[in-house]
């Protein structure tokens, strides 16, 4: 397959713009690097290959042969639902993703394990109290999907002694995981003994809304974490359980409308941390390695790690 016109868009346009006008490999090609506002009808027309982090609000396939995600995450490409032609290529970037949610995930880990927020009150009050931290290798994780990310946020867990159980869509056996499940399969006896419970799970229809009611009532004080997606979350749920001590904490990087609305409970709740959806940020540099390879495999028929599997919707 040949790539010879590649239309870029989204918020990383001027930094790839920058970044990609001086790579030698692209000579010869069409480069247009446009804001999303400013994406045309005759853009997506004239464009064989798109790259960004979502379609944009005028997106249609044209003459597509290939579209390249930004991000890791491809559900708002999902959202086109039937609408993808089975002759269009979809991937996704691929980075260190894995290093940032192990390394943002531990940090919210250690805080709750060393007690940081109990000695910050006490010193607030200037109280001398010893409250014992928890050690990393007395702790249990649940995470929910074992594909790069997961495998490579047990890897470092398991490095502290961390027993980590996963839960994915076929159970299969991963390294670094002590066992894994599939999503019939994991029972209450597993989720009542987890001390966190982290979810990296990309969106789909099996995944959305996951964690419900019925998921929280079978938790036990645990933590939540989620880094995969917002609405694989009932937050009414999560509220519910957070309230009646189902649910010990939550740190939430992800949701489903972003920026979070001013005016949504989850900002106020004490048991609730937010962040901004920088768990796993991809930077320029990053973009670009990924899809430079990208590009060359789909060039010269390698082997597509990235590929998407759009029936599955990851």
């Amino acid at each position: 397959m040949r790539i010879t016109n590649i239309l870029f868009t989204g918020r990383l346009v001027k930094e790839l713009e920058g970044l990609l006008n001086l790579e030698e490999t692209l000579k010869g090609r069409d480069l247009r690097f446009i804001a999303e506002d400013d994406v045309s009808l005759e853009d997506l027309n004239w464009a064989d290959a798109y790259v960004a982090f979502h379609p944009v609000a005028n997106f249609h396939f044209g003459n597509l042969k290939w579209v390249h995600s930004l991000g890791a995450g491809v559900d708002r490409y999902m959202d086109l639902g039937d609408r993808w032609p089975e002759e269009v290529l979809l991937t996704r970037t691929i980075t260190s993703f894995g290093q940032k949610i192990g390394e943002y995930t531990l940090s919210y880990m250690l805080k709750e394990l060393q007690n940081h927020d109990k000695f910050r009150d006490h010193q607030e009050r200037g109280e001398w109290k010893m409250v014992a931290p928890r050690a990393l290798d007395e702790v249990k994780v649940v995470v929910f999907g074992t594909g790069e990310i997961g495998q490579e946020l047990a890897r470092i867990l398991a490095f502290f002694g961390v027993r980590v159980e996963g839960v994915s869509r076929s159970g299969a056996e991963k390294d670094h995981f002590c066992r894994v499940m599939s999503l019939e399969e994991i029972d209450d006896s597993c989720l009542r003994k987890a001390d966190f419970i982290i979810n990296t799970l990309p969106l789909t229809k099996e995944t959305e809304r996951l964690f419900d009611k019925r998921f929280f009532g079978r938790v036990n004080q645990a933590v939540f974490v989620n880094v995969g997606r917002g609405a694989t979350v009932d937050h009414g749920a999560l509220l519910d359980a957070l309230n009646s001590g189902a649910l010990k904490a939550a740190v939430l990087d992800v949701f489903e409308q972003e920026p979070l609305p001013a005016d949504n409970p989850l900002w106020s709740h004490p048991g609730v941390t937010i962040t901004p959806h920088i768990s796993a940020i991809t930077t320029p540099e990053e973009a670009v390695v990924c899809f430079l390879e990208t590009l060359e495999a789909v060039e010269s028929g390698g082997e597509l790690w990235n590929r998407v599997d759009v029936g599955r919707g990851y």
